[in-house]
């Protein structure tokens, strides 16, 4: 099962919905729901980012979260990449330990 998948079925069990009680709250089927959980859609029927967004929202979680998740860039870090390409590439080239002092110190 994908990580995307495995946290909408944590985050829908936690909040005490079922498949079909859920699906029509963020407009899809429950059979839809049920392929996004377990990983079974196909390449064309990737979740769209407006799904993404109201499964956030009704599941109370945080949507830049599901959207990285689900291998979408939230639009909000598309943005800030844009506007500072050159503080992005040096952060890629950092390894873990390098990111995790960064994030110490931003804190």
């Amino acid at each position: 099962m994908n990580k995307f998948g495995s946290r909408i079925r944590e985050l829908r069990k936690s909040q005490g919905y079922s498949l079909r009680s859920l699906a029509p709250l963020v407009g899809v089927g429950f059979t839809y729901l049920s392929k996004v959980e377990s990983g079974k859609l196909g390449f064309s029927e990737s979740p769209s980012a407006d799904l993404i967004i109201r499964l956030a929202k009704t599941l109370d979680a945080d949507a830049d979260e599901l959207m990285l998740m689900a291998g979408r860039v939230p639009d909000s870090i598309t943005q800030r990449i844009l506007e500072q390409p050159e503080v992005f590439r040096r952060l890629v080239q950092c390894n873990d330990r390098q990111l995790r002092k960064f994030v110490a110190q931003a804190d």
